[in-house]
């Protein structure tokens, strides 16, 4: 009985308000705007959404007055409706008429903070807006290396109820790092560590570099780093569980990563699911890859690439609507993985839209996209399109959305991009006992926008001088083709050592694609004139090359690549073999070379590299090939012996071989020395043969060159330096033996 009478009671209550709303219910007959001055009535009355003859209460009055704050235009708003009449008061917010920026004379920085702001000029003010605005600038600071920086906004009043709005900043000095470090389990060097990051320590000679200072975003992207080259090295259990800054002067800090890197995981058992309508046989690559694999280190790497490769034979297959997923079981450092391929819902695009893109034209951009406009959706196209945006190295990042079409089988892809610097300024310098040399380079990656390179450098040693000039346009006729010039010109003197000396000048064009999943093709043509000279003390075959040349090769090159990374390879191979034929030229000269070079891991924390480069140069019409395009050793393949002085000799002559072959082992060594952090020592044995003279076989050479060493990769602080120490096992009596060597150098 008691409960029937609340209920009654509180359906009369709501009853009664209900009433009351509507009896506050009035109709409008005239509304008057008052206190605007730059917003004109029927503007206002708009932004209401109410007119005349209206019924409005005091609910249609609350979202009125939230309706007109909502536009930023008003610093104040007050309602009054009386006697059918709604009198709607308003305090304009000030318009700024200028933004000035104080305290800062970089003009880079200016524009940098222009573009965060959302303040305009000629636009309202808002006082709220304006906090917001200082967390963005503030911000922007920041990650720039201006993390004291202090930041106080003014407002200058003028007439017409319009201000300056003023950004007082005191920028302070840069945080520089002074130092990284690593604690925790980190089970690596830590110089090995800093290798995978792109924050660096600064030094003087790094002046260009912005990443010597404190920046939380390039911070976060380091801590990913980190964590991605752990889930490759076997540590599937990693965490980089905090990074700060630790001060150490007023302007300096010590960036600490700490790292909790657990035992090692290998791979167990390994499975792929399909659908029952697939044929298993088509994917039998993938069962011989999960063979290879049991027993192995965990690899996120690995993982990919079996990802890759399924959908590859997907794609070749033509099945147009699947999705694959990895389920993973973890037991006492076992990991069991089952691929599984799912059949989707099949759905067209529709469009795809592209955003951000300011500078970069929008058909450089379509050209790396595997799905287009009216194709059947596929999520894996789709995503190798977003890693080949990613790969042109134009953008800080890409993201992408798939939102509904305008039927339930459409489906439309936007594409965002934030687009970054991709001009470089480089110089370097290097000097050691086999000489001295100069670097500096000028290079654009993304040429008004439109995936144009263009880069012009200068080499100077202490043998010769090179400079050079290229541009590439990768997006040729909007293909997926390359086409790239490069015009050179150098001197090189070598009348010292090997009687003669030469001028090339000369220009090479061609194009290069990747024709399969990492095989790669050039085609091009080089063309040069040469002038060669000679010195008295040369033999009369050598003299008798003395003249001016013109020569034309049509050159052709195979690249398979398969290594985890291009720099700092720890696993994978790459073969390489380019040809270069004669067409025109006096003694037809015909240029072979192939490379081969294995990387793997023998142990923790190892790097071990075996590699492999044959040469041949000899004349097709059977005579003396050029002295410059004799062949030498590279010192890089063979130490312990000094450059060019090996090989066939003509008087005291070195004038280089036909034919040559080299093999190279090495292997980095565990940590050393207490605190080395910053050095790498490996061990090597390299074997090197040169021989073959075209007009003299007397002058052949077929000794073996071979050489064991120790060499010590030091990152001090003006710069790396290397040292090897080599000992000669087996040599010529006629080669001179260079048991030490270093340099040192950088690129900034």
């Amino acid at each position: 009985m008691l409960i029937n009478t609340i209920n009654k009671i509180f359906l009369f209550i709501l009853f009664f308000l209900l009433i009351a709303n509507n009896a506050y219910s009035e109709i409008i007959k005239k509304i008057e705007i008052r206190g605007n001055n730059r917003i004109p009535d029927e503007t206002i009355k708009m932004l209401t959404n109410v007119k005349v003859n209206d019924d409005i209460s005091q609910n249609d009055i609350n979202n009125l007055i939230k309706n007109l704050y909502e536009t930023n235009f008003f610093e104040n708003i007050q309602i009054k409706f009386s006697k059918n009449i709604l009198i709607i008061t308003t305090k304009e917010n000030p318009i700024i008429s200028n933004i000035k920026i104080k305290g800062i004379k970089a003009k880079r920085i200016k524009e940098d903070i222009n573009k965060v702001l959302t303040l305009r000029e000629k636009s309202s003010f808002n006082e709220v807006v304006i906090f917001k605005e200082k967390e963005k600038v503030s911000n922007l600071l920041k990650n720039q290396g201006y993390i004291s920086s202090e930041i106080n906004i003014l407002k200058e009043n003028l007439d017409d109820n319009k201000i300056n709005l003023i950004f007082d900043i005191n920028l302070g000095e840069k945080a520089k790092i002074k130092k990284i470090s690593f604690i925790g389990k980190k089970i690596f060097k830590d110089q090995k560590l800093k290798n995978v990051i792109v924050s660096e320590e600064y030094k003087f000679w790094k002046f260009l570099s912005g990443k010597k200072y404190l920046n939380e975003t390039l911070i976060d992207f380091d801590k990913q780093l980190l964590k991605n080259f752990y889930l490759n090295k076997g540590y599937y259990n990693v965490s980089i569980n905090s990074s700060f800054a630790k001060q150490i002067n007023t302007d300096e800090f010590e960036l600490i990563f700490n790292i909790e890197a657990n035992e090692k995981v290998i791979f167990r058992n390994l499975n792929l699911e399909l659908p029952s309508d697939y044929n298993s046989e088509n994917f039998s690559e993938i069962n011989d890859l999960f063979e290879k694999l049991k027993g192995e280190n965990y690899s996120i790497n690995k993982i990919k690439d079996i990802l890759d490769k399924i959908d590859q034979i997907v794609l070749e297959e033509q099945f147009e609507t699947i999705k694959a997923s990895v389920e993973e079981n973890l037991v006492d450092n076992k990991l069991d993985l089952k691929f599984v391929i799912l059949e989707t819902e099949k759905l067209l695009v529709e469009k795809i839209n592209i955003f951000g893109n300011n500078i970069t034209e929008e058909i450089v951009i379509r050209n790396q996209l595997l799905v287009d406009e009216g194709d059947p959706y596929n999520e894996i196209l789709k995503t190798k399109s977003i890693n080949n945006l990613k790969s042109l190295n134009f953008f800080k990042n890409v993201n992408s959305e798939i939102i509904d079409g305008s039927s339930e089988d459409l489906k439309i892809i936007n594409i965002f991009v934030d687009e970054k610097p991709t001009g470089e300024v480089m110089a370097g310098a290097g000097f050691g006992t086999t000489g001295s040399s100069i670097f500096l380079g000028v290079k654009e990656n993304n040429f008004l926008g439109k995936g144009i390179s263009l880069d012009s450098n200068l080499n100077i040693s202490s043998e010769s001088i090179n400079g050079l000039f290229s541009i590439e346009n990768r997006n040729y006729k909007n293909t997926d083709k390359s086409l790239f010039l490069t015009v050179d010109a150098s001197e090189t003197d070598r009348l010292k050592n090997s009687g003669y000396k030469f001028n090339r000048t000369g220009f090479d064009v061609g194009t290069r694609f990747e024709y399969y999943d990492d095989f790669y093709l050039k085609l091009g043509s080089s063309n040069y004139y040469e002038r060669i000279e000679t010195d008295n003390t040369a033999s009369a075959r050598q003299q008798a090359q003395e003249g001016d040349y013109l020569d034309l090769f049509l050159n052709i090159s195979a690249t398979y690549d398969k290594r985890n990374q291009k720099f700092q390879t720890s696993d994978g191979f790459l073969s390489s073999y380019s040809v270069d034929l004669p067409y025109i030229s006096e003694t037809y000269s015909l240029i072979n070379k192939y490379k081969y070079k294995y990387f793997t891991e023998l142990y923790e924390n190892n790097v071990s590299s075996f590699s492999l480069s044959l040469r041949s140069a000899h004349s097709l019409k059977n005579e003396d090939i050029k002295l410059s395009e004799r062949l030498r050793v590279p010192s890089s393949l063979l130490r312990g012996f000094e450059f060019g002085k090996v090989g066939p000799k003509d008087g005291d002559d070195y004038i280089g071989g036909n034919y040559m072959v080299a093999v190279n082992f090495s292997s980095t060594l565990p940590q050393v020395l207490e605190n080395s952090q910053n050095t790498d020592f490996l061990i090597f044995v390299d074997a090197a043969n040169l021989w073959g003279v075209d007009y003299n076989s007397s002058l052949d050479d077929n000794e073996i060159r071979s050489s064991v060493g120790i060499a010590l990769d030091w990152f001090s602080p003006v710069g790396p330096m290397n040292f090897s120490l080599a000992q000669p096992l087996t040599k010529s009596d006629n080669d001179v033996t260079e048991s030490f060597r270093f340099n040192l150098g950088t690129t900034f």
